[in-house]
């Protein structure tokens, strides 16, 4: 939905999307809980913010896509 929006740079806002729920996740368990990330959240939040890039991505080419069919 991001990338849809902003209609340009969908793998910049996606990534950063994605930064921000991975950045929100980790100071919620380590504020909450004391604990940092572990080897397989670390393998998770890398491969979360890679598919928010590609997310944004489509977005921007579907969103580009109809308005210039129409």
């Amino acid at each position: 939905m991001s990338g849809g929006k902003r209609k340009e740079k969908g793998w910049l806002i996606g990534g950063v999307t994605g930064l921000v729920y991975s950045l929100i996740v980790f100071l919620f368990q380590y504020l909450g809980y004391d604990r940092l990330f572990d080897a397989e959240q670390l393998i998770y939040h890398i491969c979360y913010t890679l598919i928010a890039m590609m997310g944004g991505i489509l977005g921007v080419n579907i969103t580009t896509n109809n308005s210039r069919s129409a």
